[in-house]
């Protein structure tokens, strides 16, 4: 697999960052009065350059491709949450329009989450989240339109190990590959999601006091498989602990892992850098004029 050196930077002085996971139509108003483009600014300033900015739901799409229009560093996904309620399930064919629709990078956030399904009881007024038979309904027909389409997958994972790994090694194509969002499985889970063509990408869970077998696990992985995400304004790292998260705070996932890996944090922008370009290939042309030639350089695109 090819590495990219830490050339691949908008310049010689600065590492570029992408942040591969976050929910810019979330936004908590709390955060820079509520104004993404102060949001997005703050994330440039620490030289944060591509978003991914996920869907939830087929619903959000347009005002994803709102900020995707407006804002020429930010590709989004299609996809449905597996803890989102619907009346009906979209087909594959329904997905696979969608996603064509808005020129979406990636499917997801599609997969199983049943860790709410079993505690549904302590949360009285909660809604009850779907059975596992819908949520796994509805990530087989995700998976198969992203292997239709030729797009990678967005997985999210919760208390569900063995039905995520079974229904990926029956329906995604390794050759297009995916990521394991925000992961927080073993060693183990994340090497077969590996051998099975996926990334495992790290959120600021890293960073977390109790997250001992993580920061393992960020040690120990290739890092050619590794990306980095916030996922926010979910999970601020070390130490904005308590605050909504935002995308400029993916630097503290990075420099985790560098920590981690005795590397410098120039290695690991560069590389996640590229393996973010590597698996979502419909970003590339959204990327800055340096990183592009760096990936032209390397065969990436």
């Amino acid at each position: 697999m090819t590495h990219l050196t830490p050339s691949l930077t908008p310049d010689n002085r600065c590492p570029m960052f992408v942040d591969s996971h976050c929910h810019l139509d979330r936004l908590d108003p709390a955060t820079h009065g509520g104004d993404l483009a102060a949001v997005l600014d703050a994330a440039r300033a620490r030289n944060v350059r591509q978003f991914l900015a996920i869907a939830v739901t087929l619903e959000d799409l347009p005002a994803l491709v709102e900020l995707a229009r407006t804002h020429d560093d930010v590709v989004i996904s299609a996809g449905i949450h597996p803890l989102h309620r619907l009346a009906e399930e979209p087909s594959v064919a329904a997905i696979k329009d969608a996603a064509e629709r808005v020129a979406a990078v990636a499917i997801g956030e599609c997969g199983l989450d049943y860790h709410h399904l079993d505690n549904h009881h302590l949360d009285k007024a909660a809604e009850t989240p779907p059975s596992r038979e819908v949520q796994r309904e509805r990530f087989r027909r995700q998976l198969i339109a992203a292997r239709e389409l030729g797009l990678p997958v967005v997985i999210h994972t919760r208390e569900a190990r063995e039905d995520t790994l079974a229904l990926i090694r029956e329906h995604s194509d390794p050759a297009v590959g995916g990521v394991l969002h925000c992961f927080t499985g073993d060693l183990d889970m994340a090497r077969e999601a590996v051998r099975h063509g996926l990334y495992i990408s790290l959120s600021g869970i890293v960073t977390f006091r109790n997250a001992q077998s993580l920061r393992e696990l960020a040690r120990r992985l290739p890092l050619d498989r590794l990306l980095i995400e916030t996922d926010s304004p979910y999970l601020a790292p070390v130490p904005h602990r308590g605050k909504p998260n935002e995308p400029a705070w993916v630097v503290e996932v990075a420099e985790c892992i560098a920590a981690e890996r005795g590397i410098s944090l120039e290695e690991v922008a560069a590389q996640t850098t590229a393996n973010f370009y590597r698996l979502f290939r419909a970003a590339a042309p959204d990327a800055p004029a340096e990183v592009r030639e760096a990936l032209r350089s390397a065969g990436l695109v």
